[in-house]
């Protein structure tokens, strides 16, 4: 018996018989469509906590770039300050330092470089370094007022001898590179922008 829908006379078909003609869409259709809709859906919603977790938190990305005065910090002197959970020094470099920084052959030094590149063009006494000793992360000494600064007049890192000159360059000890010089900007004479 054929159908055709030329006649007049045909009853429309039953659900049953519709799905066995393949006229339409079929339950296992449907089954198959929700089925990978829900897991579609269920895989963005594991999927996006992992991915939004290795964003920045809230309190890093305030901290991206700090401003700050260094006009009180007299020649000689050097302070610590913080950024991104990190301390950060910056030093006002005498004359002498400067000079004695310049004197040493570069090729003689463990990881080389000189002052002049490792800080900006028309502030050369102004070196800033990140204050984490490059061998396990220990707080150098040789910022605050009275601490030890080691042979060379740099920084001193108690935690197994490491011994960084005036420019932050490592002359002695375990630690394998200088002192990390952030990204930095003068804004003014007296305002410097970290980060």
């Amino acid at each position: 018996m054929s159908q055709t829908s030329d006649d007049p006379n045909q009853r429309p078909p039953v659900i049953g018989e519709a799905e066995e003609a393949g006229v339409g869409p079929r339950r296992r259709d449907f089954l198959n469509i929700a089925a990978v809709s829900f897991a579609g859906v269920g895989a963005v919603a594991v999927v996006y906590p992992l991915i939004n977790q290795m964003n920045p938190s809230a309190d890093v990305l305030a901290l991206a770039a700090i401003e700050i005065d260094i006009s009180s910090i007299a020649t000689g002197q050097a302070i610590k300050t913080m950024w991104r959970k990190q301390p950060v020094f910056i030093r006002n470099l005498t004359p002498k330092e400067i000079q004695e920084a310049d004197a040493v052959p570069v090729a003689s030094l463990r990881d080389p470089a000189t002052l002049a590149e490792r800080t900006k063009e028309g502030h050369k006494n102004w070196l800033i370094t990140l204050g984490v000793c490059t061998h396990l992360g220990c707080v150098p000494l040789g910022a605050g007022e009275g601490e030890t600064r080691g042979e060379y007049g740099g920084y001193f890192c108690p935690c197994h001898g490491s011994v960084y000159d005036t420019a932050a360059r490592i002359r002695k000890g375990p630690a394998p590179l200088n002192l990390q010089v952030p990204e930095y900007s003068f804004k003014s004479d007296t305002v410097v922008q970290i980060g």
